[in-house]
């Protein structure tokens, strides 16, 4: 009776020897290496996931900025902290990171832009851009639907008087509402511009004044009268190049439409009157100019 006990107990201890000895072998063999650096650069990333560095998750930035495959200034949601952490893991200088934020090329509201037809069962940008490219007659405008502030995350875009606009202080740039976007019309533009165009229809100029009050006509004044020769007209539409921009205001006071915005409403104010001023000033000396060769004249025939 013990035998017939003891034996089994044997057998057991020594079959879960044996398959001790086999996993331990086993996960030598197969084990794979982890590097610590990735560890520790996942360690400092927010972890949010949000695939805006364009790596699956914080997993797979870490273990591209382990490899040199990322820089460490890669994560948009942490900005220049989470990069001075990643730069001291990886013992290097973090750049200096400049803030972006997403930005609605387009300012043309319900009283501004015209429509094509009333439609107001859908609500998803994407399925009223295949019914004939959205109701709004500019087919480059915003549609107003809020897919893009159905996927942000963050609170950082509304639908405001028929536009979605961006709260420029809640947004990360994870780039949700870009990739989502039908039209393609929002962009990271830096957190310090101040002068941006609102507007990305690429129509001709007579298309576009048929269509919205506000759109770009792709005139060429803007890009004539900046000191800098930071904003040129490509496509029919004025971009911007920030590298070079002042935020001068000038551009937007020279607007026709209005396409362009600046946070300096003052500053735009002020080029106004001074324009307006030299305009006078010029139109005085034209008067004054042909009545002296009137009065020239004159004397010529007296």
């Amino acid at each position: 009776m013990g035998n017939s006990i003891i034996l089994p107990i044997i057998i057991l201890a020594v079959m879960g020897a044996l398959f001790g000895i086999v996993l331990s072998i086993a996960s030598k063999v197969f084990a794979v290496e982890v590097d610590e650096k990735v560890l520790a650069v996942r360690d400092v990333l927010p972890g949010a996931n949000c695939g805006a560095c364009g790596f699956p998750g914080c997993d797979g930035l870490a273990e591209a900025i382990a490899k040199g495959e990322a820089p460490v200034n890669a994560c948009a949601i942490g900005g220049k902290a989470v990069a001075d952490n990643v730069a001291d893991v990886m013992g290097v200088n973090a750049a200096d990171v400049e803030r972006e934020v997403a930005h609605v090329m387009c300012n043309g509201t319900c009283e501004k832009a015209k429509d094509k037809y009333d439609y107001n069962d859908l609500v998803d940008c994407r399925l009223m851009s295949d019914f004939q490219k959205g109701s709004k007659a500019c087919e480059y405008g915003c549609l107003g639907g809020g897919t893009c502030v159905s996927v942000c995350e963050f609170d950082a875009i509304h639908i405001v008087d028929g536009v979605a606009v961006v709260d420029k202080e809640k947004c990360v740039a994870c780039k949700k509402c870009i990739t989502i976007c039908p039209k393609n019309l929002i962009d990271l533009v830096p957190y310090k511009a101040k002068t941006v165009v609102d507007c990305s229809s690429k129509d001709t100029g007579k298309v576009v004044r048929a269509n919205c009050e506000v759109g770009c006509i792709g005139c060429g004044i803007c890009e004539k009268n900046c000191p800098k020769d930071a904003i040129h007209v490509e496509n029919n539409v004025a971009t911007i190049d920030y590298s070079k921009c002042i935020n001068c205001g000038i551009c937007v006071s020279k607007c026709p439409t209005g396409a362009i915005f600046c946070e300096y409403p003052e500053r735009v104010e002020k080029m106004k009157e001074k324009q307006k001023e030299q305009a006078e000033k010029k139109k005085q000396e034209a008067i004054a100019k042909a009545k002296a060769a009137k009065e020239a004249a004159a004397n010529k025939e007296n």
